[in-house]
């Protein structure tokens, strides 16, 4: 299969591209500048060097290919306006080239708000935070579109390898000497592994279903503030960990930071179900340490 994504070399989608290539497909990654395209030659993908702003850049290459994945989130400008216009840029070109095609977009249970103690499925109605309103909606373009086979994957709390927020937990215990929970702690955030996630995105792609929602998470059950505390003495940090009021760190860190203080539960049954998908990764809790020498490790590369 040929492969197009966006964001190629983002957190997200580096590992997305990584587990299509070594799945045996041929894989075109979309990034910003040639020190970005070497690092995706040096893992047999396909470097397109261009930008979402511009899609006669990538167009010639995602027309060619079945599987056309949406990772990149670019902050430039109006991102909200910019991510509208690429899920519509790319909805189009299934309908030239290679045919038929899937296309994948990335969305987050975010989109869900709130569960508090109840499950949530993709059943369940949206009602998405203020920072990504616009979900929903493009959402709905990609799972109602009739020119290709539209997948909306959302992810929980991505953790793992470089970045995610347990990044921003080590970075706090190891330089700021200070590890922030935002919210009350007593909060779930629903956690899945970046590789665990990339292993869905892959079977999304090579699955042939289409106008289908995933919502993807482990079944770890611990709060927010277990899992920064974890976090914090993995780094070495053993003072207690602490609370941030949601409306106090917006101010600092903008509106998105309500997401951390949604207490979610998350029920992934249907990609189980539908793809065969297992989430690999043991708890973040309960490999804390190794996490934490893998970030640090990312961090002195």
């Amino acid at each position: 299969m040929r492969i197009f994504l966006t964001g190629a070399s983002g957190y997200i989608g580096s590992s997305v591209a990584l587990a299509c290539r070594r799945a045996g497909h041929d894989v075109f990654g979309l990034v910003r500048s040639a020190e970005k395209a070497h690092e995706l030659a040096r893992n047999e993908i396909r470097p397109v060097v261009g930008t979402l702003q511009n899609p006669e850049t990538y167009l010639g290459f995602a027309r060619h290919c079945t599987a056309l994945i949406h990772t990149a989130f670019d902050r430039q400008g109006d991102p909200v306006a910019l991510d509208k216009k690429t899920v519509e840029t790319l909805l189009n070109v299934g309908e030239k080239g290679a045919q038929p095609k899937t296309f994948i977009y990335t969305s987050g249970v975010w989109a869900n708000g709130d569960s508090k103690c109840a499950m949530v499925d993709e059943t369940t109605p949206p009602a998405p935070i203020q920072a990504v309103a616009h979900r929903p909606a493009t959402e709905a373009l990609v799972l109602g579109s009739s020119n290709v086979k539209g997948i909306v994957i959302r992810p929980g709390l991505v953790y793992g390898g470089r970045g995610g927020l347990t990044g921003m937990w080590f970075q706090g215990a190891l330089k700021d000497k200070s590890v922030k929970v935002i919210g009350s702690g007593a909060n779930h955030l629903p956690p899945i592994h970046v590789e665990d996630l990339a292993d869905c995105y892959l079977r999304a792609a090579e699955s042939g279903l289409g106008g289908e929602l995933f919502l993807l998470a482990d079944a770890s059950t611990a709060t927010a503030k277990q899992m920064a505390t974890a976090a914090a003495k993995a780094a070495g940090y053993h003072d207690e960990v602490q609370l941030w009021p949601v409306a106090d760190a917006a101010k600092v860190m903008g509106i998105w930071v309500e997401g951390l203080g949604l207490d979610q539960h998350i029920d992934s049954g249907k990609a189980r179900r539908l793809l065969g998908w297992q989430p690999k990764h043991r708890p973040f809790v309960e490999e804390a340490e190794t996490y934490f020498e893998a970030w640090k490790e990312h961090q002195s590369a």
